[in-house]
């Protein structure tokens, strides 16, 4: 079964079992898909769900320090539990050991040697660790052992 039929699969659940918020948290991430592949005229796969999801997650977080800081808890509990709904559509995370090895043969392969070499070790991986792993730490990680600090 594809991503994109167990979304619609779960969203069918949601709607018989009268679950409003996980509907309503399945419908935004199915118009997401669905707006995507209009936008581009294609067809995702998973692995472009997997980047809606991602993009739709990252949009939830910056949301939640937004609402925070307006001491707007209700919204940012909503966002929570919708962070909490898509990250049942992204792969198992890797553990830290794993990705230290990926970032440390990267690091190797790409003979990187500075900070401006970035760009490199990130362009490799990517498409490795893509969806199963926080990008976000993964360049702060990669900055860290390019910069020695």
């Amino acid at each position: 079964m594809t991503l994109r039929e167990r979304l619609n699969e779960e969203m069918k659940v949601a709607m018989k079992s009268r679950d409003q918020n996980r509907l309503d948290a399945l419908r935004l991430l199915l118009a997401s898909v669905k707006q995507r592949e209009i936008d581009e005229r294609i067809t995702l796969d998973d692995g472009g769900v997997t980047a809606v999801v991602e993009k739709m997650i990252k949009q939830r977080k910056e949301s939640i320090a937004q609402y925070d800081k307006a001491a707007r808890k209700d919204l940012a509990d909503k966002e929570k539990f919708e962070i909490s709904v898509l990250e049942a559509y992204l792969p198992p995370q890797l553990p830290q050991s794993e990705i230290d090895a990926i970032v440390a043969e990267a690091i190797a392969s790409t003979g990187a040697k500075s900070a401006a070499d970035m760009g490199k070790v990130m362009g490799v991986l990517k498409p490795k660790l893509a969806g199963r792993a926080d990008m976000g730490r993964i360049s702060g990680l990669v900055k860290v052992k390019l910069t020695g600090s």
